[in-house]
Protein backbone atom coordinates (compact mmCIF):
# COMPACT_ATOMS: atom_id res chain seq x y z
CA UNK A 1 0.00 0.00 0.00
CA UNK A 2 1.33 3.54 -0.80
CA UNK A 3 2.44 5.03 2.38
CA UNK A 4 0.91 8.31 2.05
CA UNK A 5 -2.65 6.26 2.08
CA UNK A 6 -0.98 4.61 5.23
CA UNK A 7 -0.66 7.43 7.10
CA UNK A 8 -3.84 8.77 6.24
CA UNK A 9 -6.02 6.01 6.91
CA UNK A 10 -3.60 6.06 9.81
CA UNK A 11 -4.29 9.76 10.50
CA UNK A 12 -8.13 9.34 9.70
CA UNK A 13 -8.41 6.14 12.24
CA UNK A 14 -7.21 8.43 15.45
CA UNK A 15 -9.15 11.18 14.49
CA UNK A 16 -12.31 9.07 13.93
CA UNK A 17 -11.87 7.39 17.66
CA UNK A 18 -10.81 10.15 19.49
CA UNK A 19 -12.36 9.20 23.31
CA UNK A 20 -13.88 13.09 23.19
CA UNK A 21 -16.17 12.00 20.31
CA UNK A 22 -17.67 9.12 22.34
CA UNK A 23 -16.59 8.96 26.04
CA UNK A 24 -18.14 11.70 28.47
CA UNK A 25 -15.59 14.27 30.16
CA UNK A 26 -13.03 12.37 32.16
CA UNK A 27 -12.86 8.93 30.72
CA UNK A 28 -10.95 8.11 28.20
CA UNK A 29 -10.09 3.95 26.08
CA UNK A 30 -7.98 3.48 28.62
CA UNK A 31 -10.10 3.43 31.29
CA UNK A 32 -12.41 1.56 28.72
CA UNK A 33 -9.65 -1.65 28.92
CA UNK A 34 -10.71 -5.36 29.17
CA UNK A 35 -9.53 -8.34 31.65
CA UNK A 36 -10.45 -11.59 31.88
CA UNK A 37 -13.78 -11.67 33.55
CA UNK A 38 -14.69 -7.99 32.02
CA UNK A 39 -15.60 -7.50 28.42
CA UNK A 40 -16.86 -4.38 26.92
CA UNK A 41 -18.16 -3.83 23.05
CA UNK A 42 -15.92 -3.55 20.41
CA UNK A 43 -16.63 -2.10 17.39
CA UNK A 44 -15.08 -4.89 15.28
CA UNK A 45 -17.99 -7.28 16.50
CA UNK A 46 -19.92 -5.01 14.32
CA UNK A 47 -18.50 -6.56 11.49
CA UNK A 48 -20.18 -9.82 12.12
CA UNK A 49 -23.48 -8.55 11.27
CA UNK A 50 -22.64 -8.43 8.04
CA UNK A 51 -22.24 -12.35 7.37
CA UNK A 52 -25.15 -12.50 9.82
CA UNK A 53 -27.47 -10.67 7.57
CA UNK A 54 -26.86 -12.71 4.20
CA UNK A 55 -27.50 -15.58 6.59
CA UNK A 56 -30.99 -13.98 7.32
CA UNK A 57 -31.34 -12.88 3.69
CA UNK A 58 -30.54 -16.87 3.05
CA UNK A 59 -33.07 -17.69 5.83
CA UNK A 60 -35.75 -15.76 4.32
CA UNK A 61 -35.54 -16.95 0.61
CA UNK A 62 -36.02 -20.55 2.05
CA UNK A 63 -38.89 -19.69 4.33
CA UNK A 64 -40.77 -17.83 1.55
CA UNK A 65 -40.48 -20.70 -0.57
CA UNK A 66 -40.93 -23.50 1.51
CA UNK A 67 -43.43 -22.18 3.75
CA UNK A 68 -44.86 -19.14 3.07
CA UNK A 69 -45.16 -19.56 -0.46
CA UNK A 70 -47.19 -23.02 0.29
CA UNK A 71 -49.59 -21.10 3.31
CA UNK A 72 -50.65 -18.32 0.51
CA UNK A 73 -52.20 -20.94 -1.40
CA UNK A 74 -53.91 -23.04 1.35
CA UNK A 75 -55.42 -19.84 2.72
CA UNK A 76 -56.46 -18.46 -0.60
CA UNK A 77 -54.41 -15.77 -1.35
CA UNK A 78 -55.06 -15.37 -4.93
CA UNK A 79 -53.05 -13.18 -7.60
CA UNK A 80 -54.65 -11.08 -9.34
CA UNK A 81 -55.01 -11.30 -12.97
CA UNK A 82 -53.25 -8.56 -14.96
CA UNK A 83 -53.09 -7.86 -19.07
CA UNK A 84 -49.62 -7.75 -20.64
CA UNK A 85 -48.77 -4.52 -22.64
CA UNK A 86 -48.63 -5.83 -26.17
CA UNK A 87 -45.16 -5.31 -27.40
CA UNK A 88 -43.95 -2.03 -28.92
CA UNK A 89 -40.02 -1.26 -28.78
CA UNK A 90 -40.82 2.59 -28.24
CA UNK A 91 -42.98 2.94 -25.40
CA UNK A 92 -40.46 0.44 -23.57
CA UNK A 93 -37.73 2.13 -24.49
CA UNK A 94 -39.68 5.72 -22.88
CA UNK A 95 -40.80 3.49 -19.85
CA UNK A 96 -37.24 1.98 -19.21
CA UNK A 97 -35.21 5.62 -19.64
CA UNK A 98 -37.11 8.17 -19.19
CA UNK A 99 -40.59 8.25 -17.01
CA UNK A 100 -43.35 5.45 -15.84
CA UNK A 101 -45.75 7.66 -15.87
CA UNK A 102 -45.72 10.49 -18.44
CA UNK A 103 -47.43 13.49 -18.19
CA UNK A 104 -50.15 13.96 -20.59
CA UNK A 105 -48.19 16.27 -23.30
CA UNK A 106 -45.68 12.90 -22.93
CA UNK A 107 -48.64 10.70 -23.79
CA UNK A 108 -49.81 12.74 -26.99
CA UNK A 109 -46.20 13.03 -28.52
CA UNK A 110 -45.87 9.22 -28.18
CA UNK A 111 -48.90 8.84 -29.73
CA UNK A 112 -47.82 10.75 -32.51
CA UNK A 113 -44.76 9.05 -33.02
CA UNK A 114 -46.93 5.73 -32.40
CA UNK A 115 -49.58 6.44 -34.71
CA UNK A 116 -51.97 5.15 -31.65
CA UNK A 117 -54.60 6.94 -29.60
CA UNK A 118 -53.53 8.73 -26.27
CA UNK A 119 -55.94 6.36 -24.71
CA UNK A 120 -54.31 2.86 -25.91
CA UNK A 121 -50.65 4.42 -25.12
CA UNK A 122 -52.35 5.50 -21.75
CA UNK A 123 -53.77 1.79 -21.26
CA UNK A 124 -50.28 0.72 -22.25
CA UNK A 125 -48.12 2.69 -19.86
CA UNK A 126 -51.09 1.43 -17.06
CA UNK A 127 -50.73 -2.73 -18.22
CA UNK A 128 -46.41 -2.15 -18.13
CA UNK A 129 -47.01 -0.84 -14.34
CA UNK A 130 -49.01 -3.31 -13.14
CA UNK A 131 -46.57 -6.17 -14.86
CA UNK A 132 -43.84 -4.28 -12.42
CA UNK A 133 -45.96 -4.44 -9.37
CA UNK A 134 -45.65 -7.05 -6.80
CA UNK A 135 -48.22 -9.96 -6.32
CA UNK A 136 -49.95 -10.18 -3.59
CA UNK A 137 -48.75 -13.87 -2.94
CA UNK A 138 -45.54 -11.73 -2.74
CA UNK A 139 -46.23 -9.20 -0.26
CA UNK A 140 -47.83 -12.22 1.75
CA UNK A 141 -45.08 -13.95 1.74
CA UNK A 142 -42.78 -11.22 2.64
CA UNK A 143 -45.39 -10.09 5.66
CA UNK A 144 -44.86 -13.77 7.00
CA UNK A 145 -41.49 -13.40 7.05
CA UNK A 146 -41.45 -10.05 8.91
CA UNK A 147 -43.98 -11.56 11.33
CA UNK A 148 -42.09 -14.61 12.32
CA UNK A 149 -38.62 -12.23 12.70
CA UNK A 150 -40.59 -9.53 14.79
CA UNK A 151 -42.06 -11.92 16.80
CA UNK A 152 -39.16 -14.07 17.76
CA UNK A 153 -36.91 -10.48 17.85
CA UNK A 154 -40.00 -9.02 20.53
CA UNK A 155 -40.11 -12.32 23.06
CA UNK A 156 -36.51 -13.08 22.64
CA UNK A 157 -35.98 -9.08 23.89
CA UNK A 158 -38.18 -9.45 26.48
CA UNK A 159 -36.41 -12.30 27.73
CA UNK A 160 -33.40 -10.81 27.77
CA UNK A 161 -34.82 -8.09 29.59
CA UNK A 162 -37.27 -9.15 32.05
CA UNK A 163 -34.66 -9.68 34.73
CA UNK A 164 -32.43 -6.29 34.22
CA UNK A 165 -32.94 -2.87 36.65
CA UNK A 166 -33.43 -0.51 33.59
CA UNK A 167 -36.17 -1.90 32.09
CA UNK A 168 -38.14 -1.52 35.47
CA UNK A 169 -36.20 2.02 36.57
CA UNK A 170 -34.96 4.12 34.01
CA UNK A 171 -32.02 5.61 35.48
CA UNK A 172 -30.08 2.49 35.74
CA UNK A 173 -29.14 2.89 32.32
CA UNK A 174 -26.61 5.28 33.56
CA UNK A 175 -25.37 3.47 36.65
CA UNK A 176 -21.96 3.26 36.25
CA UNK A 177 -21.56 4.09 32.85
CA UNK A 178 -19.59 3.69 30.29
CA UNK A 179 -17.94 1.07 32.45
CA UNK A 180 -21.06 -0.90 31.76
CA UNK A 181 -19.88 -4.71 31.16
CA UNK A 182 -21.18 -6.49 27.95
CA UNK A 183 -23.67 -9.65 28.98
CA UNK A 184 -23.61 -12.01 26.33
CA UNK A 185 -27.69 -12.13 25.89
CA UNK A 186 -27.07 -8.14 25.10
CA UNK A 187 -24.40 -8.87 23.06
CA UNK A 188 -26.34 -11.89 20.75
CA UNK A 189 -29.61 -9.59 21.16
CA UNK A 190 -28.03 -6.42 19.33
CA UNK A 191 -26.05 -8.53 16.65
CA UNK A 192 -29.82 -10.43 15.67
CA UNK A 193 -31.14 -6.76 15.31
CA UNK A 194 -28.55 -5.08 13.08
CA UNK A 195 -28.10 -7.78 11.33
CA UNK A 196 -31.88 -7.94 10.46
CA UNK A 197 -31.43 -4.33 9.71
CA UNK A 198 -28.86 -5.05 7.16
CA UNK A 199 -30.44 -7.83 5.30
CA UNK A 200 -33.38 -5.44 4.87
CA UNK A 201 -30.92 -3.05 3.46
CA UNK A 202 -29.95 -5.97 0.64
CA UNK A 203 -32.94 -6.63 0.01
CA UNK A 204 -34.45 -3.38 -0.76
CA UNK A 205 -34.84 -2.99 -4.24
CA UNK A 206 -36.64 -6.59 -4.61
CA UNK A 207 -38.95 -5.80 -1.39
CA UNK A 208 -43.11 -4.46 -2.11
CA UNK A 209 -41.96 -0.60 -2.88
CA UNK A 210 -44.68 1.70 -1.15
CA UNK A 211 -45.44 5.51 -1.17
CA UNK A 212 -43.03 6.20 2.09
CA UNK A 213 -40.12 4.29 0.27
CA UNK A 214 -37.93 7.35 0.54
CA UNK A 215 -38.75 7.24 4.85
CA UNK A 216 -38.11 3.81 5.27
CA UNK A 217 -34.75 4.37 3.40
CA UNK A 218 -33.79 6.93 6.32
CA UNK A 219 -35.63 5.02 8.98
CA UNK A 220 -33.59 1.46 7.92
CA UNK A 221 -30.35 4.20 7.98
CA UNK A 222 -31.16 5.68 11.12
CA UNK A 223 -31.82 2.57 13.19
CA UNK A 224 -28.42 1.23 11.67
CA UNK A 225 -26.38 3.72 13.02
CA UNK A 226 -28.55 3.87 16.02
CA UNK A 227 -27.84 0.36 16.90
CA UNK A 228 -23.47 0.51 15.82
CA UNK A 229 -22.88 4.24 17.92
CA UNK A 230 -24.86 2.89 20.82
CA UNK A 231 -22.86 -0.65 20.76
CA UNK A 232 -19.97 1.61 20.04
CA UNK A 233 -20.59 4.33 22.55
CA UNK A 234 -21.85 1.54 25.18
CA UNK A 235 -25.72 2.85 25.04
CA UNK A 236 -26.29 -1.23 25.19
CA UNK A 237 -28.84 -0.20 28.01
CA UNK A 238 -31.40 2.79 26.15
CA UNK A 239 -30.66 0.78 23.04
CA UNK A 240 -32.24 -2.71 24.18
CA UNK A 241 -35.41 -0.35 25.27
CA UNK A 242 -35.59 1.41 21.75
CA UNK A 243 -35.07 -2.04 19.44
CA UNK A 244 -37.83 -3.74 21.91
CA UNK A 245 -40.46 -1.06 21.91
CA UNK A 246 -40.24 -0.90 17.88
CA UNK A 247 -40.99 -4.08 17.92
CA UNK A 248 -44.05 -4.25 20.52
CA UNK A 249 -46.16 -2.57 17.20
CA UNK A 250 -44.50 -4.41 14.19
CA UNK A 251 -45.93 -7.47 15.72
CA UNK A 252 -49.26 -6.54 15.32
CA UNK A 253 -48.68 -4.54 11.72
CA UNK A 254 -47.81 -7.79 9.77
CA UNK A 255 -50.53 -9.80 10.68
CA UNK A 256 -53.11 -7.30 9.98
CA UNK A 257 -51.48 -6.87 6.38
CA UNK A 258 -51.38 -11.24 6.23
CA UNK A 259 -55.39 -10.75 7.58
CA UNK A 260 -55.68 -8.23 4.56
CA UNK A 261 -54.23 -10.27 1.42
CA UNK A 262 -56.00 -13.05 2.79
CA UNK A 263 -59.51 -11.07 2.44
CA UNK A 264 -60.53 -11.50 6.12
CA UNK A 265 -62.08 -7.98 6.65
CA UNK A 266 -62.93 -8.47 10.28
CA UNK A 267 -60.26 -10.01 11.73
CA UNK A 268 -58.25 -7.34 9.51
CA UNK A 269 -59.82 -4.41 10.76
CA UNK A 270 -59.55 -5.82 14.34
CA UNK A 271 -56.49 -6.22 14.08
CA UNK A 272 -55.32 -2.85 12.77
CA UNK A 273 -57.15 -0.80 15.56
CA UNK A 274 -54.85 -2.92 17.68
CA UNK A 275 -51.67 -1.91 15.52
CA UNK A 276 -53.20 1.88 15.44
CA UNK A 277 -53.60 1.53 19.76
CA UNK A 278 -50.21 0.04 20.16
CA UNK A 279 -47.77 2.26 17.88
CA UNK A 280 -49.85 5.74 19.21
CA UNK A 281 -49.17 4.13 22.13
CA UNK A 282 -45.78 3.18 21.91
CA UNK A 283 -43.97 5.71 19.50
CA UNK A 284 -45.74 8.80 21.29
CA UNK A 285 -46.03 8.19 24.07
CA UNK A 286 -43.63 5.31 25.75
CA UNK A 287 -40.43 6.28 23.21
CA UNK A 288 -40.48 9.84 24.19
CA UNK A 289 -40.50 9.14 28.00
CA UNK A 290 -38.43 6.35 28.44
CA UNK A 291 -36.18 6.91 25.49
CA UNK A 292 -35.70 10.48 24.70
CA UNK A 293 -36.54 11.91 28.05
CA UNK A 294 -33.87 9.30 29.56
CA UNK A 295 -31.04 9.97 27.19
CA UNK A 296 -31.54 13.81 27.55
CA UNK A 297 -31.98 14.33 30.95
CA UNK A 298 -31.33 11.50 33.12
CA UNK A 299 -27.99 10.89 31.66
CA UNK A 300 -27.14 14.35 32.69
CA UNK A 301 -27.07 13.22 35.30
CA UNK A 302 -24.17 11.25 35.54
CA UNK A 303 -22.06 13.19 32.87
CA UNK A 304 -21.77 16.59 30.79
CA UNK A 305 -23.13 16.29 27.64
CA UNK A 306 -19.91 15.37 25.15
CA UNK A 307 -20.67 14.84 21.09
CA UNK A 308 -21.58 11.19 21.66
CA UNK A 309 -24.55 12.56 23.71
CA UNK A 310 -25.80 15.29 20.97
CA UNK A 311 -24.86 12.80 18.21
CA UNK A 312 -26.98 9.53 19.85
CA UNK A 313 -30.13 12.08 20.73
CA UNK A 314 -30.18 13.68 17.13
CA UNK A 315 -30.60 10.34 15.73
CA UNK A 316 -33.47 9.46 18.27
CA UNK A 317 -35.13 12.62 17.45
CA UNK A 318 -34.99 11.71 13.53
CA UNK A 319 -36.67 8.59 14.75
CA UNK A 320 -39.07 10.53 16.12
CA UNK A 321 -40.02 12.44 13.45
CA UNK A 322 -40.67 9.20 11.26
CA UNK A 323 -42.65 8.05 14.10
CA UNK A 324 -45.31 11.26 13.94
CA UNK A 325 -44.96 11.23 10.12
CA UNK A 326 -46.37 7.54 10.11
CA UNK A 327 -49.06 7.93 13.16
CA UNK A 328 -50.25 10.95 11.01
CA UNK A 329 -50.78 8.31 8.22
CA UNK A 330 -52.41 6.19 11.10
CA UNK A 331 -54.77 8.30 12.54
CA UNK A 332 -55.87 9.34 8.95
CA UNK A 333 -56.92 5.64 8.17
CA UNK A 334 -58.23 4.88 11.66
CA UNK A 335 -60.13 8.64 11.24
CA UNK A 336 -61.61 7.00 7.61
CA UNK A 337 -62.25 3.89 9.35
CA UNK A 338 -64.62 5.45 12.02
CA UNK A 339 -66.35 7.37 9.52
CA UNK A 340 -67.01 4.80 6.64
CA UNK A 341 -66.96 1.47 9.22
CA UNK A 342 -64.38 -0.09 7.07
CA UNK A 343 -60.61 0.13 6.90
CA UNK A 344 -58.97 2.10 4.28
CA UNK A 345 -56.42 0.43 2.01
CA UNK A 346 -52.70 0.99 2.68
CA UNK A 347 -51.96 4.45 1.89
CA UNK A 348 -48.35 3.57 1.96
CA UNK A 349 -48.34 0.93 -0.98
CA UNK A 350 -47.83 2.32 -4.41
CA UNK A 351 -50.00 -0.23 -5.97
CA UNK A 352 -53.41 1.03 -4.34
CA UNK A 353 -52.44 4.51 -6.30
CA UNK A 354 -52.75 2.85 -9.96
CA UNK A 355 -55.58 0.52 -8.53
CA UNK A 356 -57.66 4.06 -8.36
CA UNK A 357 -56.37 5.14 -11.40
CA UNK A 358 -57.45 2.44 -13.27
CA UNK A 359 -61.45 2.82 -11.24
CA UNK A 360 -61.70 6.33 -11.98
CA UNK A 361 -61.03 5.49 -15.82
CA UNK A 362 -63.70 2.93 -15.95
CA UNK A 363 -65.97 5.25 -14.30
CA UNK A 364 -65.08 7.98 -16.78
CA UNK A 365 -65.79 5.28 -19.35
CA UNK A 366 -69.15 4.25 -17.81
CA UNK A 367 -69.97 7.71 -18.15
CA UNK A 368 -69.51 8.14 -21.43
CA UNK A 369 -70.80 5.00 -22.41
CA UNK A 370 -74.08 6.35 -20.38
CA UNK A 371 -74.12 9.83 -21.98
CA UNK A 372 -73.83 7.66 -25.39
CA UNK A 373 -76.99 5.74 -24.10
CA UNK A 374 -78.89 8.79 -23.16
CA UNK A 375 -78.47 10.46 -26.25
CA UNK A 376 -79.52 7.77 -28.08
CA UNK A 377 -82.58 7.52 -25.90
CA UNK A 378 -83.40 10.83 -25.74
CA UNK A 379 -83.70 11.10 -29.95
CA UNK A 380 -85.14 8.03 -30.37
CA UNK A 381 -87.91 9.19 -28.18
CA UNK A 382 -88.09 13.13 -30.01
CA UNK A 383 -88.94 10.75 -32.63
CA UNK A 384 -91.69 9.09 -31.14
CA UNK A 385 -93.17 12.56 -30.56
CA UNK A 386 -93.09 13.59 -33.80
CA UNK A 387 -95.00 10.44 -34.65
CA UNK A 388 -92.87 8.26 -36.35
CA UNK A 389 -90.70 5.20 -35.20
CA UNK A 390 -86.72 4.94 -34.60
CA UNK A 391 -85.01 3.81 -37.45
CA UNK A 392 -84.08 0.28 -36.02
CA UNK A 393 -88.31 -0.28 -35.29
CA UNK A 394 -88.83 -0.07 -39.18
CA UNK A 395 -88.34 -2.37 -42.30
CA UNK A 396 -87.17 -1.36 -45.16
CA UNK A 397 -88.82 -3.26 -48.71
CA UNK A 398 -87.69 -3.19 -52.42
CA UNK A 399 -90.11 -1.39 -53.59
CA UNK A 400 -88.97 1.68 -51.37
CA UNK A 401 -92.41 1.47 -48.80
CA UNK A 402 -91.63 0.96 -45.13
CA UNK A 403 -93.03 -2.01 -43.32
CA UNK A 404 -93.87 -1.51 -39.49
CA UNK A 405 -92.63 -3.80 -37.43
Amino acid sequence: MNPDISRMARSLNEWLWQHEFWLPPGITWQDMQESEDVHYPQPRDLLLSIPFALILVVIRCAFERAIALPLSSKLGVRDKQRSKAQPNPMLETFYSTRCKNPEEGELMSLAKQCDLPVRKVERWFRCRRNTDRPSLSKKFCEACWRFTFYIISFFTGLAVLYDKPWLWDHRECWTGYPQQPLQPSLFWYYLLELSFYWSLVFTLPFDVKRKDFKEQIVHHAATIFLISFSYCANYIRIGTLVMVIHDASDCFLEPTKIFNYMKWKKTCDSLFMIFSAVFLISRLVIFPYTVLYNTYYYSMEIFQPFFGYYFMNGLLIILQLLHVFWSCLIIHMVYKFILQGTMEKDMRSDTEESDKDEEREKIREKEQNGITYFSNVTSNNYIQRNGSEPLKNRTHLTNGHVKER
